[in-house]
């Protein structure tokens, strides 16, 4: 595959993200994130995101959130997300299935919800009949590559702690979202009310690995061993470590997102030059979500892979990553006005 539209889990591993892996390769180390290295990395990334946290490793995305969200739900409890949550379409059930968990999908504009839709499904509290409405799950960015303003984030953590609930925050693309907001992760998650982070990288140029990261109302007493009974415990876990030291590094993990959205506008602006294509969602990331005929996709697919996101009314969505390149965008562009 040359280079490929259909997501930023595409890309490969960042050179200086591979040299870091090399460089940790060193004699032996204690195993299970006991070793110094890992937990220098994880006190400084506690330290990134306000201090008054809990930081581990997990790893992959689905394992991430679903640790995150066992720290803050019971199996009697429901969690609810937009509809268009990873958590809700891409995993499989895992919440369900592992922590017991009722999922409710919540209708939203562009992948976001607000305090007036939540509120409608917080009752029911202490109704034995019921599952506990105690935990709500956004993305920033959304599924739909949209963003959250702090503001946002902040009255939606509010209206959860007002029923003595939590705020989960899904982070795959959390450093996208902090390069287009221009602001430290810390400003939308810790300083706007979040209780728990799933702090993903591997979208964004790492080989491997999450971290969880459980805020201050949150005990985190359970947090290791759910990890482990979850199958998250990662053995060698200073390979995990040596990849974010470099990622938190003067700013890197900022800098590959802000490439990768950059190139979604770049993209955005060439398509807007094809009256054919409607662009239907705001390009606010790294991905850019048309509306294209069943043909061209047909034909466009023969050459550059990219994902349908609704088969129904055939709107499809590029991603755009930190090794995404103008002349990939400009070769695209071609071939989709050569076949038009």
């Amino acid at each position: 595959m040359k280079h490929s539209f259909g997501s930023d889990n595409h890309s490969g591993v960042h050179p200086e993200i591979m040299e870091a892996i090399v460089k940790a390769n060193q004699n032996f180390a204690v195993a299970y994130g006991d070793d110094e290295f890992s937990q220098k990395v994880l006190r400084e990334v506690e330290e990134m995101l306000g201090g008054n946290c809990h930081a581990i490793f997990a790893v992959n995305g689905t394992g991430a959130n679903i640790l995150s969200l066992a720290n803050l739900a019971h199996s009697s409890d429901a969690v609810l997300c937009p509809a268009t949550a990873h958590i809700n379409c891409d995993e499989c059930g895992a919440p369900e299935k592992i922590i017991g968990c009722k999922l409710i999908p919540l209708e939203h504009t562009d992948g976001k919800v607000c305090p007036e839709t939540v509120k409608k499904h917080l009752h029911g509290f202490g109704e034995q009949h019921h599952s506990q409405p105690n935990v709500l799950s956004i993305s920033q960015p959304t599924e739909l590559g949209t963003l959250y303003t702090v503001e946002e984030i902040k009255a939606l953590a509010d209206l959860m702690h007002s029923v003595g609930g939590y705020l989960h925050i899904d982070g795959s693309r959390v450093s996208n979202a902090a390069a287009a907001l221009n602001l430290p992760v810390k400003a939308f998650t810790a300083d706007a009310g979040a209780d728990a982070l799933s702090f993903g990288g591997t979208k964004n140029g790492l080989l491997m690995g999450e971290i969880v990261v459980l805020f201050d109302k949150v005990p985190h007493n359970r947090a290791l061993f759910l990890r482990k009974q979850m199958t998250q415990l990662y053995s060698k876990a200073r390979f995990m470590a040596a990849q974010f030291e470099r990622y938190f590094q003067d700013g890197f993990n900022i800098k590959l997102a802000s490439h990768s959205n950059e190139m979604a506008q770049y993209l955005k602006n060439r398509l807007e030059e094809i009256p054919q294509i409607k662009i239907s969602r705001p390009v606010e990331t790294n991905a850019v979500f048309a509306y294209i005929s069943k043909e061209l996709y047909e034909k466009l697919s023969e050459k550059h892979m990219f994902y349908i996101w609704d088969e129904e009314t055939m709107e499809v969505r590029w991603m755009c990553s930190f090794e995404t390149k103008k002349e990939n965008i400009d070769d695209f562009i071609k071939d989709i006005k050569a076949l038009i």
